[in-house]
This record gives C-alpha cells, structure tokens and sequence, in this order.
C-alpha cells in the first residue's frame, strides 16, 4: 500500500470534501498518511486528524516561513502535542531563503531549537529546505547528524543528495519528478538507493503530471511511483513496497 510521508489535509482546501476523500484512500491503494503542520495553529489540528482516522499519524512542528509566531510559552504548548501516542515527528522544520518571510537568524535559531526537541523525544525530522542548501547542511551536520528524517521535496544536487544519504536521512520525492524539465530530482532518484527514498505528496500542492496545477491528494502518488520505477527500471509494485517499508522504517511504525 501507498505510504504518503507528508500531507496537509488541515489545509483549507480540503474543508469541502476532506472526510469523503480520506475515505476514500483504502479503495485507491493509500495505506497510511502523515499528516504535518506548519503553521502554530495546525499543530492542534494535525493531531485532532491522526486522533479520528486509523491509517493516520501526525508530525508536530512550525515551517520556517512561520517561525515568527514561536517564543517560549508557544514552543511550550507545542511540545505538549508530542504527548499523543500519534505524533511520530517533528516537522515541517527547516530554512526557506526563497519566500524570507522571518530574518534567517530567526530561521535558523527555531530549526536548531526544533532538532534539539527531536533529539529529546527521539523522533525523526521532516526538514523543508528551500535555496539554503549550504546553509541547512551546515546545521544538520553540526545538529542533527545523529538524528533520523527525510529531507522533504528535495530539489538539491545528486552529490548533496548523497551526502544526507550517508547521514542516514531519506529524500523525500513527490510529484515534481513527474514533471518534464526535473532534470536534477531526476537524476537524484537514478543516483541514490531505492532504500533511500520515500513517498510524499505535499497536497493540497504539488500534484504531478497529469494533475499539475490542480490540488493534490495521496492518491496521486501513484504517478510519482511510476515515474521512480521507471527511472530506476524497477516495477511500479516494487516501488511502493520498498518505499512503504523505508516509511515505516524511519517513523517506527
């Protein structure tokens, strides 16, 4: 069955349709979805999703674009969530220098503190990390070298890619590799073990061809399965039985 590591289904998007849709995901080959917050005020909602729906767990943790809204009392309440028996990592974390919503000193001091969280509780990461490529190698490797995750819609170089490989961290693929000019993502997935790699959607955003530029859900990871089995000349079931056993794997399931 299809493991989607990173979903948002806490996103407004799904308001409409989000209990027909998740119900939906048994019959359309999806055995378990993470859910994953971002904003401060979807922590408690991930966590209310992964308590009302069996095949669902949750990651707790604030995206940099939204550090802004994090001191001591608020990372105090947040850690509070890592108290339910559904919550398996800390994420989205990380540095996004492309949109620079938050000063990357600010950026970079709540990631640091977010790892620190993960190496306390013992969980895996889910590390978002967007044109700060040296900048977030820099502090896994100083931080969070010992640590387990996934480096979440990867779109760095191969060479990097098995750099965080080496370090015991997964590259998360999603439905950019489906799309015709992700040379680099491609040539990742041709590079690196099938071991290595795990299954994401990122929905309600970037679905993949032939959905692109519609709202995305777990059951169109099926096309990013296809796209890696073709690239690494394997069978479409191979595929997602490894990358479903890595999943697992990395969230201790």
């Amino acid at each position: 069955m299809i493991f989607d590591t990173h979903a948002h289904y806490d996103d407004e998007q799904f308001n409409e349709d989000r209990e027909e849709l998740l119900n939906s995901m048994k019959e359309q080959g999806v055995g378990t979805i993470v859910n994953v917050s971002a904003a401060y005020d979807s922590c408690e909602k991930v966590v209310a999703l992964a308590e009302q729906y069996p095949f669902m767990y949750a990651a707790v943790g604030i995206h940099p674009d939204e550090v802004g809204s994090l001191n001591e009392e608020t990372f105090a309440k947040m850690k509070e969530l890592f108290r339910y028996e559904k919550v398996v990592a800390v994420g989205e974390i990380g540095l996004d220098y492309y949109w620079d919503n938050e000063p990357r000193d600010i950026q970079k001091k709540w990631f640091i503190r977010q790892l620190e969280l993960a190496r306390e509780l013992d969980l895996p990461v889910l590390i978002h990390s967007r044109e700060a490529a040296e900048d977030t190698m820099n502090i896994v490797k100083e931080h969070a070298s010992d640590l387990s995750g996934v480096i979440h819609c990867y779109s760095y170089s191969k060479e990097m890619a098995r750099e965080y490989v080496k370090m015991g961290y997964y590259i998360g693929v999603g439905g950019v590799v489906t799309f015709k000019n992700a040379k680099k993502l491609k040539e990742v997935v041709e590079e690196i073990p099938l071991t290595s790699i795990v299954l994401e959607t990122d929905c309600p955003y970037m679905a993949p061809e032939p959905n692109r530029g519609k709202r995305n859900n777990s059951a169109y990871i099926r096309y990013v399965a296809e796209k890696i089995a073709a690239l690494k000349g394997l069978t479409y079931e191979e595929v997602v039985e490894q990358t479903e056993k890595n999943a697992r794997k990395m969230y201790r399931l």
